[in-house]
């Protein structure tokens, strides 16, 4: 038996109906930057994650520089934030000159931990980008309590989190923005690269518009020096589409990893998933931890079963940003998470025989 990481030809064939003649709507109008198409997608996710504005943008990385030039952060400043995460989320903060100062990670949720936060905080500080990772919402109370007691901004990065909640709140709805991605990949993915950035703030929110095209609020009139961020209105007609599909979508996955967590529940030797008290996982990945990962992913591939390590190198160990000055066993918990940690297939279409057999073959390796 065959299992993908993502085989994402299910979902299309489920909504090809839907999708071609929208996009042939798109190739006859010949509109294909920003417009109508957008605009109704940013109104459709601001309803969907409960914030007043949402802006469309180019991708998920480009949200999170979006958010941190309207918040003019710069070279310079700091921003406090997780090494265990995409590289995205430093490298938009090196991006505009300014350094991630890094905290490390808990042990089950592999989400920052907010009680290291405050005493990194001085001032040069200036923001705390937390990173909902894989799917679930780090522990924003204590964080928020931090940045209003500093005046710091707060921009979530959630680009793995669409709908995932903390005491019945959207990721995206606690920070000054929230940053989203529809990367093919993402539990909410359109047909190329896609972003989205929300916020409660009106100003913001019409700052980081001019942002998304050169820093200009009018043809040829630039207030700033912006980005070329738009979204498209083909990934943004695409999103529309599958939008009501999302939490559908999201259910099944939860009742994926929980029949991976029942028949993982007698292995000693792995550890499964951690929903905290007060979250809604939406497992963009099920990541499970193992003592011998490496020999486990080759194991897996052996048998034709997708999977994936996510990250294997911590972000202060990487060459790009050594100006850090970080160095191997500052961050325990990140690099454990680096050298333990796979991904295992948990996408909505997937049949109970696959997941079965996955967890069958982890198993036989790993007992």
């Amino acid at each position: 038996m065959k299992v993908p990481l993502l085989d994402l030809k299910p979902q299309y064939a489920q909504i090809k109906d839907q999708i071609v003649p929208e996009l042939n709507d798109i190739f006859e109008s010949q509109g294909f930057i920003l417009g109508p198409k957008v605009e109704k997608l940013e109104k459709e996710m601001a309803s969907y994650i409960g914030t007043k504005h949402t802006i469309g943008c180019s991708s998920g990385t480009d949200a999170l520089l979006l958010s941190l030039m309207a918040a003019d952060i710069k070279a310079g400043d700091e921003v406090i934030t997780t090494p265990y995460t995409f590289f995205a989320t430093a490298g938009s903060i090196a991006r505009v000159g300014a350094k991630a100062r890094f905290v490390d990670i808990e042990p089950d949720t592999f989400l920052m931990r907010t009680d290291l936060i405050e005493p990194l905080i001085n001032s040069k500080t200036k923001a705390i980008m937390p990173v909902h990772l894989f799917g679930q919402c780090v522990d924003m109370e204590p964080l928020m309590a931090i940045s209003k007691k500093h005046n710091l901004t707060v921009i979530e990065d959630a680009a793995q989190a669409i709908g995932s909640k903390y005491n019945g709140a959207q990721a995206g709805t606690f920070g000054d923005t929230g940053c989203f991605s529809f990367f093919p990949s993402k539990n909410l993915g359109c047909f190329g690269d896609g972003g989205l950035v929300s916020t409660n703030d009106d100003a913001l929110s019409e700052r980081l518009k001019g942002l998304r095209v050169h820093g200009g609020q009018k043809q040829y009139q630039h207030l700033e020096v912006g980005l070329n961020a738009r979204l498209d209105a083909i990934q943004a007609a695409v999103v529309s589409i599958k939008l009501p599909y999302l939490s559908s979508w999201t259910e099944k996955r939860r009742e994926n990893a929980a029949l991976y967590n029942e028949l993982f529940k007698n292995n000693k030797n792995i550890v499964t998933p951690v929903e905290k008290p007060g979250r809604y996982h939406i497992y963009n990945q099920y990541v499970i931890r193992v003592e011998n990962r490496d020999a486990l992913k080759d194991y897996l591939t052996q048998n034709e079963i997708g999977c994936s390590v996510y990250y294997p190198l911590s972000l202060h160990q990487q060459k790009c940003f050594a100006d850090l000055n970080y160095k191997t066993g500052d961050f325990p918990e990140s690099e454990k998470a680096a050298n333990h940690t796979i991904a295992l297939p948990i996408y909505p279409e997937l049949t109970k025989e696959q997941i079965e057999f996955v967890a069958k073959t982890v198993n036989e390796f790993t007992k």
